[in-house]
């Protein structure tokens, strides 16, 4: 007989209710049976993703696993720390009292996964929310079909399913989960399902975090070091086939140096993947028949394609495409792209690049490459989730920066102790004596007032 949905849920909420997950050392006995066992199963994992994305084992570590392996160990590192209740200071007009806060877990929560990166974004606010002592309802993607198995099976050994539940379902079972109260929603995906998520979440006030994307600007400065900058360029946009929602969507290069700039991307491209974009080993593939055409339509009607452009149907493959000057207003610069086609646009100077970047949704994150302190001033100037000088993608990997985005690229943060607190309550406690009190906050105030209103 199968266990309805609503029969699972309650069935974590009663273990839940029992306390179990309350004590930090019940979540870090659990966290480390999690460490081993994404350690013991590196090499599956490995072949799930290759088998879903055409991802090289080397690639599937280093944006996957060893990320999910660094959360782990942050968390565990600092647990402890994050659950103790803090004292505050406390006004002098509220004495004799003490003022704390209390972290307390939210909670049974639900963490929505996508496929692009099927492992580490199921996985890695999986940690954050069982750090912070919630039970957790996990929906990956089936479209990654090996990736969400694997880890159905891999959680499954590990976590009493009252726990940690994995729903492996359709659409229908995605929708189904939404009707439901949840302390909190975890949501990783497009912005459209994002507001559906949110419109569900708002008919119980269930606070959510979306994690969405956008259309992330990288601007390329006549002050870059140009050698360098193509080869970040090329890593950060070619990672994944440039299936990430990080990933740099368009180029803004200033004019004087954009002809070098194109020409060591190709090269350092190339270089990557051994020349032969097809036939390596290492050159991801789009995920689906559907985003394939998606992105295929952009090469059709592109009017200047400077590089790249061959495409094959029957492998989902798509070659790394440079298209210059694309028009503003074609789907390719209104849509996240979300694969390895580069729109390259020039700017004169810096304010006009911000200008451009304005005039658009927040981004997840913007790129810059030049000298630090004109970066700092065009960051100064534009809003997004994130940011890097110099550099593409990497503040995702660190555990001590938030991650997150603003407007149209989400809400909330995640990673180390931001997760801990997105998946926990902060509790106010202000802590007064039995028999201590201060009679002059009780009416009738007479002449006390005064001396009341210099307090306050």
């Amino acid at each position: 007989m199968t266990t309805s949905i609503r029969e699972r849920l309650d069935a974590m909420r009663a273990f839940y209710a029992e306390g179990h997950t309350r004590e930090p050392a019940f979540r870090k006995e659990y966290l480390r049976r999690l460490q081993e066992a994404v350690k013991a199963h590196e090499q599956e994992i490995a072949e799930a993703l290759y088998a879903d994305l055409h991802k090289s084992a080397e690639e599937s570590y280093i944006s996957e696993t060893a990320i999910v392996l660094a959360e782990i160990r942050d968390q565990l590192r600092h647990l402890e720390r994050r659950a103790r209740s803090r004292r505050v200071p406390t006004p002098l007009f509220l004495f004799p009292s003490a003022s704390r806060i209390i972290r307390e877990p939210q909670g049974v929560v639900l963490v929505m996964a996508p496929w692009n990166y099927p492992f580490q974004l199921a996985l890695d606010p999986l940690v954050g929310a069982l750090a912070a002592g919630n039970c957790v309802a996990l929906k990956p993607s089936t479209t990654s079909a090996r990736t969400c198995r694997l880890i159905g099976n891999i959680l499954g050994e590990i976590f009493p399913p009252d726990y940690v539940s994995v729903f492996d379902g359709d659409h229908a079972q995605t929708a189904e989960l939404l009707e439901y109260r949840f302390d909190h929603i975890f949501f990783t995906g497009g912005a459209a399902f994002g507001r559906t998520v949110m419109e569900k979440a708002a008919a119980h006030l269930t606070p959510v975090t979306l994690e969405l994307g956008g259309k992330s600007p990288c601007v390329v400065d006549r002050t870059a070091d140009l050698d360098t900058a193509a080869r970040k360029i090329a890593w950060g946009k070619l990672l994944n086939a440039g299936q990430t929602c990080i990933a740099p969507d368009y180029l803004l290069v200033h004019r004087d140096v954009k002809e070098e700039l194109l020409e060591k991307f190709r090269r350092y491209a190339m270089h990557f993947y051994g020349g032969d974009f097809r036939r390596s080993a290492a050159y991801p593939r789009i995920i689906s028949d559907r985003a394939f055409t998606r992105l295929q339509s952009y090469i059709d009607t592109a009017e200047r394609i400077v590089w790249g452009g061959e495409y094959d149907a029957s492998e989902r493959f798509i070659a790394p495409t440079l298209i210059d000057s694309p028009d503003p207003g074609s789907p390719l610069m209104q849509e996240e792209i979300f694969g390895p086609i580069l729109p390259v646009m020039n700017f004169d100077d810096t304010e006009s690049a911000a200008d451009f970047i304005n005039a658009r949704e927040k981004p997840l994150a913007l790129y810059y490459f030049g000298r630090k302190a004109d970066g700092l001033r065009l960051i100064g100037r534009t809003a997004s989730g994130g940011a890097c000088i110099n550099d593409t993608i990497i503040h995702i990997a660190n555990p001590r920066l938030p991650f997150g985005g603003t407007g149209d690229s989400g809400m909330g943060r995640y990673h180390g102790r931001f997760s801990f607190d997105t998946f926990s309550n902060l509790r106010a406690v202000a802590v007064s004596r039995r028999r201590t009190d201060l009679p002059l906050r009780y009416p009738p105030y007479g002449r006390s007032f005064g001396l009341l209103k210099k307090l306050l």
